[in-house]
């Protein structure tokens, strides 16, 4: 409108709208930390430049395994028809080299009965190997050399069976299958148990069927530098799980919330709720265990970003006894409430440098003062007062 009245020029207007513009504060999204493991328990590594491929054909049985179905499936049919045609192949070649194609030699005994092309050569080479038998052909006692070829294919015939057959067993009975009924809490948490900060999320079992001698495996995946200078882009530390008999098997009968103790040896140590969001890690749990019904190994695996742990919260029960047994509600596996406490690291938390009083502000810490005996002791009498005011259980 001032530009229409001609009290401010058309180009200084039109400057100024730029510059303002160019002063805004711009906000860039942050970019989001590329999985070492995915939540459904899938690898996220790419092999590239792999030079010595023939290694994969040195064990032909576990790559064609780890093929999808599609081109099992193709090897699967390509196989038996390539077997079949090289034999039947050797059927013509026999009665091709003894004349029993020559239709003026009808009255003498052939090799193979009834073998008048390649067709009938092959439907026979077909009849051997899966062992058919329609009773229209079959070998005679006058060429040594087609017995030989009978037998040969008989146990090639056994050996391409036993192998096809036990590719397809194992690809339809793969460990990955049984980890499917294997489920995590889509979040874990971080909260105060027993005067202590605990790392805790929950496993569960949907199948009836157990899992025999699980075990739980916790590492944190994180980029490292070393004090040379050298940085290691995926440096794996395991952490210890919390168990009372000092290993990491568990008894999965029912969802169980699986802790790690925040300590001085816990590479989370040093972290608190303001700082944790903003670290390039990646916590990775592995449970492994023998299925019940197959004896096969299985393994689950997810893995927890820093904006999928919150902090102050823990996971709701779940578990309970109805009519003499217990009941599990799997509607509330991954619900979480959440709970007042300090939100300082479990650093600060040890050396004392918290206060209840100004909880969700680590930063504010009480520093004792030498030769101040009053403050101090005013400070003992509010902290009296607030633990007696508040439910003890809900702090550290």
């Amino acid at each position: 409108m001032l530009a229409r009245k001609g009290v401010i020029h058309d180009e200084y207007l039109i400057t100024r709208l730029a510059e303002d513009k160019a002063n805004q504060p711009q906000y860039k999204s942050k970019l989001r930390k590329a999985r070492f493991v995915s939540k459904k328990g899938a690898c996220n590594v790419a092999h590239k430049n792999i030079r010595e491929q023939g290694r994969f054909l040195q064990d032909v049985f576990t790559t064609m395994v780890d093929l999808k179905w599609q081109h099992s499936l193709f090897i699967f049919t390509m196989t038996f028809i390539c077997s079949w045609m090289l034999f039947a192949m050797a059927w013509w070649l026999i009665a091709f080299a003894h004349g029993d194609l020559d239709p003026k030699r009808s009255n003498s005994i052939p090799c193979v009965t009834n073998i008048q092309s390649f067709t009938s050569a092959f439907l026979f080479s077909i009849e051997v190997q899966v062992t058919i038998g329609f009773g229209g052909r079959m070998v005679t006692e006058q060429c040594p050399l087609a017995i030989t070829v009978l037998i040969i294919q008989n146990i090639s015939g056994l050996i391409i069976n036993a192998v096809m057959l036990g590719c397809i067993f194992m690809k339809t009975a793969q460990a990955n299958r049984r980890a499917e009924t294997l489920i995590f809490s889509k979040h874990a948490v971080i909260a105060c148990r027993d005067g202590k900060y605990r790392f805790m999320f929950r496993v569960g079992d949907l199948r009836k069927s157990m899992i025999i001698s699980a075990s739980i495996k916790i590492q944190v995946v994180k980029k490292t530098t070393t004090d040379e200078g050298e940085v290691v882009p995926i440096s794996q530390v395991d952490i210890q799980v919390e168990n009372p008999v000092g290993t990491n098997s568990i008894f999965l009968v029912s969802p169980l919330i699986i802790s790690h103790t925040i300590d001085e040896k816990s590479p989370l140590f040093h972290y608190s709720a303001y700082n944790l969001g903003d670290q390039d890690l990646e916590v990775v749990v592995i449970l492994e265990g023998v299925v019940e019904t197959t004896g096969i190994t299985t393994q689950a695996r997810t893995s927890y970003l820093p904006d999928e742990i919150l902090w102050g919260h823990r996971f709701v029960p779940i578990v309970t006894e109805e009519e003499g047994r217990y009941s599990v509600d799997y509607s509330k596996f991954g619900n979480t409430v959440k709970v007042h406490g300090p939100l300082c690291s479990a650093k600060d938390l040890t050396e004392g440098r918290y206060n209840p009083l100004t909880s969700g502000h680590p930063s504010r810490t009480v520093k004792k003062r030498k030769g101040d005996s009053q403050q101090a002791s005013l400070l003992a009498k509010k902290m009296a007062a607030y633990r007696q005011s508040n439910d003890s259980s809900s702090y550290c």
